[in-house]
This record gives C-alpha cells, structure tokens and sequence, in this order.
C-alpha cells in the first residue's frame, strides 16, 4: 500500500465514522502538498501504519496509552480551575496503545521537520537530548505538570519571552457565519457546558487544527455578564490508528482516558460527552504554533515537551516501571537516529503524495 491508497482507505473510513465536511479535507490536501511539515501534521495514519517496519528495533517497546500523534505544534495553553495559565498537550484525538517510543521519535522527527522548514534553529541531536532529558527525569519524578504564575516571566520554563493571546480572537469568530443545521446531541453539549443567561447567543462553524480538519465542529458564540464567550464541540472518533492497524467494529477512542489520567492542572472546561470532544475557547486557551513564537530558548521547549510527554505517559501507571528499563538499555544516541530515519521517510512519502 502506497501514500494514495492509505490517504483514500483512511478518508473511507473517516466517513463510515463521521459526517466528514468535505471543503476542509480540500483544504487539507491543499496545505499538505504546499508544506512537508503540514504533510507530517496530516498523515498520522500513515505514520501508524509504517513505523514499525521502519524502525522495528525502536517500535519494539513496552506499551502505554500515548498520545499518537505528537509534534511540535501538539501544545497548548488551557486556564485551570483555580485560573492558572497551564501548559501542555491539547490534542489526544489518536491517543492509543502504542510503544512509548512512538510520541519521542515523532516529536523528534517533527523538530527535524520543522528546521528543514525554517521554523526552528535548533540541530537534531541536542533536541533529542533534550526530549529525553525531560522525559526521563519526569517518569522518575512522578510527574512535573507546567502552571505559570501570571507574570511572564514564568514563561521561562518553557523559554518563551512571552505568549501573545491572537488580538483578532473574537473579532473572527463574530466574522463566522451562523449555522442552523446543528445536530441535537451537539447543541444539547453546548449549551450543558455554557453558564446563564446568554445573550445573542448563536452557533458557528469553525476551521481549526490540521490533523483533524474533516471533522465536524461547532462553536457557541454569546455574551454573558457583559463580556464574550465561547464554547465548542469537535466530533470525537477514534484513533486513526485503528485504521493502520485493520481492526475491526466499534472502537473505543482513548481521548477521554489519557486526558483524564495524563499528570496536569485540568482545564475544567476540557472533557468528553457522548461523541463529542467539549472545550472553551478563548484567546488564552488555544494552541500555541511555533510559527506564532518570536521570543523563545528552543532547547528549553523542547526539553518542556519532553516533560510533557512523560506527564502524559505517566497516566499508565503500571507501565512505567518497565519503560525506564527500556530506556536504560537503549544506546544513548538511538533517538536521534530514529527521528533520522523517519524524517526521511515523511519526506519520501511526501514527494510520492505530491506526484498524485
């Protein structure tokens, strides 16, 4: 099976799970045959399917409910219950049980991507250094979830000078057109999730993320206690890997699991109902792109994506033990040369994409 003929058997089974919203998978197509980076964000199927057969002797590794597809672009920020800037993964939608290895070296391979594109400056193997300095320290810890005080300057620990929420926030989501055609169990979350009274209250559409363009999602725009807000709702399936992997019938998704056991300050807002994945939207609840960050140590993220990494991996409890013997016996350089070998996979694989 080539590139084509995964994208096509993947997009087969997208729709058998979901009504999928045909001009974002344009759009989608359209961005991943412009970027490679784009074609590593959109393509974790493809990822899933081929990695052990690429890198046999890394995928042969104790097993843990991960978060799939990590990259670079996996984090962001969430306030938690006591209205703390928190710090983290946001994005569990093809979390399953997979080799531990598999979050490390695709996040490894998505900085190697990403300084190949002129998005970092930061060489391959001190990153890897890095993702494995903070991942193991952190398994050893129990745990190290990121919270900022509100001054910026505790944005250090991740190396950032400073995270500017998008000042055109609400502006574009008034832009959005509204959206009667809503599914009843969609707006039954929305409105569970949102406080009263509202007023002006409608529902929009929204475009958002890369991986999961295709996927219906609904935004409750309104005003409450004469200010803005908004909530929104994304159609929960399960992992693509489910697909990679050929199984069969109904799959549990493991999105309410790792985001509920992963070691963090919980965005109260963040949970699962039904078949849909509810959150609260804000300029300072969103992902955080290394394309927005102008000001930042890169070393010291991606040694915070490491922590992060571990925070989530930590959910599985059981497995961890057998996890820091695996890395004990590995050679120190075996990372690098993962994430080596499978940057240049995604690129072949996205040239062949590119020639369809």
């Amino acid at each position: 099976m080539d590139i084509g003929e995964a994208t096509e058997g993947y997009e087969r089974w997208l729709r058998r799970e979901i009504q999928v919203v045909g001009s974002e998978l344009h759009d989608k197509h359209a961005r991943m045959r412009d970027d490679l980076y784009a074609f590593l964000r959109g393509t974790f199927y493809r990822w899933a399917q081929c990695f052990a057969e690429a890198v046999p002797e890394v995928a042969d590794a104790p097993r843990l409910v991960a978060v799939g597809d990590l990259h670079a672009d996996s984090f962001g920020t969430w306030r938690d219950g006591e209205g703390r800037l928190a710090w983290g993964v946001d994005d569990f939608d093809d979390s399953y049980p997979l080799p531990y290895t598999n979050d490390l070296v695709r996040l490894a391979t998505s900085a190697k991507i990403a300084r190949d594109a002129g998005l970092v400056d930061l060489r391959l193997r001190p990153a890897c250094d890095a993702i494995l300095d903070g991942y193991e320290s952190t398994l050893r810890a129990g745990g190290r979830p990121i919270v900022f005080a509100e001054s910026h300057e505790h944005l250090e620990k991740l190396g950032i000078d400073v995270i500017k929420p998008p000042r055109s926030f609400w502006q574009k989501l008034e832009e959005r057109p509204a959206v009667r055609s809503v599914p009843t169990s969609a707006r039954r979350a929305l409105r569970a999730l949102a406080p009263r009274p509202l007023e002006h209250a409608r529902i929009v559409r929204r475009e958002a993320g890369l991986g999961s363009l295709g996927q219906p999602r609904f935004t409750l725009i309104a005003r409450h206690d004469g200010g803005a807000i908004a909530r929104e709702v994304k159609a929960l399936i399960p992992s693509a890997c489910v697909y990679a992997f050929g199984r069969r019938g109904r799959q549990q998704p493991y999105y309410a699991r790792a985001l509920r056991h992963a070691v963090r300050s919980h965005d109260p807002f963040q949970r699962v109902v039904g078949r849909w994945i509810l959150r609260r939207l804000s300029p300072d609840s969103n992902p955080i792109y290394l394309e927005t960050l102008e000001a930042r140590d890169e070393l010291r993220l991606v040694h915070a994506m490491g922590i992060e990494a571990a925070n989530v991996h930590l959910g599985s409890r059981t497995r961890i033990k057998a996890v820091l013997a695996d890395l004990h016996r590995r050679p120190s350089d075996w990372l690098h040369a993962a994430a080596k070998t499978m940057a240049k996979f995604v690129e072949r694989e996205w040239k062949d994409y590119r020639s369809l």
